[in-house]
């Protein structure tokens, strides 16, 4: 009796494993490993919760673009017949921007939602789901100085490339002519090589991967 008693004491004072602002998402090209920024809460909260209900789960990476980015979580996806056209599926709302450049940007290995385009939606308010990673490319001085006068046309002179920014564009790669006007809220931390792997795929007309790459679950990483 007095040893259940003290079992029975030690399960009592012993923490839940702590949640934490990872996730893994483990795909049919493999796993993909990224961490969600404490400075864009209402996307970090937003997309944990989604992940804790599983809506991840078995969806598609509906459009990818070689040299650009990956984009999933359409839940049409999840049961489309071969060639079907996605991308318009929604959850019925959107989030806020939580634009946070120069401190986050657009460079390879980045999480970002996906939204609707200026015409519709001049607040640049954020799909509820649907999430693309940046691939990118390298870029050269000369190029960089001609997307920066883009970016700043684009918003209203708020977006002016760091020194820092300039580097990793030139080294790292990434999509510059997207910063200032998507949200940036997380990160690849391991997987970037799966990523890499996907943007080649071969997709149709529409972007879509001819052979589907799906995420076979995607779940809260705990400590």
């Amino acid at each position: 009796m007095k040893i259940k008693c003290i079992i029975a004491s030690l399960l009592f004072v012993l923490p839940a494993a702590a949640q934490t602002n990872e996730v893994l998402f483990e795909t049919t090209e493999g796993n993909i490993r990224v961490m969600l920024y404490d400075d864009t809460p209402l996307h970090r909260d937003n997309f944990l919760k989604l992940v804790d209900e599983q809506f991840y789960d078995s969806l598609l990476f509906h459009r990818v673009i070689r040299n650009f980015m990956i984009q999933a979580g359409d839940p049409k996806s999840k049961h489309a017949e071969s060639g079907e056209i996605l991308g318009g599926g929604d959850l019925g709302y959107t989030l806020p921007a939580e634009i946070k450049t120069p401190t986050h940007y657009h460079a390879r290995g980045t999480l970002a939602m996906a939204r609707e385009g200026d015409a519709r939606n001049p607040q640049r308010r954020s799909s509820a789901c649907q999430f693309y990673i940046v691939w990118g490319k390298t870029y050269s001085t000369k190029e960089l100085e001609a997307i920066q006068e883009k970016v700043l046309e684009n918003t209203k002179g708020q977006t002016r490339f760091s020194s820092e920014m300039y580097w990793t564009y030139k080294k790292r790669g990434g999509s510059p002519h997207l910063d200032g006007q998507y949200t940036v809220f997380g990160e690849v931390t391991e997987g970037l090589d799966v990523v890499e792997k996907i943007q080649k795929v071969f997709t149709d007309d529409y972007n879509r991967p001819v052979d589907d790459v799906r995420i076979i679950r995607a779940t809260r990483i705990k400590r």
